[in-house]
């Protein structure tokens, strides 16, 4: 299941629970990162993967941080 269809799926939950009186808005990324899942980069980088060319530089320099990988 892709990211969008789970958040899809969420969506119409919550609607249904709040009787329509929430609304869930979607953004489209840019192209280059279509393919992406935060799971996916965060599995990477937890096994000291780059991912440098995958996300913006301030998110791959926190992951960095966050996993104590060398720059």
């Amino acid at each position: 299941v892709s990211d969008f269809e789970y958040e899809f799926e969420m969506a119409l939950a919550n609607r249904w629970m709040s009787e329509r009186k929430v609304d869930t808005v979607f953004l489209m990324t840019d192209e280059k990162y279509f393919y992406l899942s935060s799971s996916l980069i965060k599995q990477i980088s937890s096994l000291n993967g780059d991912v440098s060319g995958m996300v913006p530089d301030l998110v791959s320099k926190m992951l960095r941080e966050k996993y104590n990988q060398e720059s």
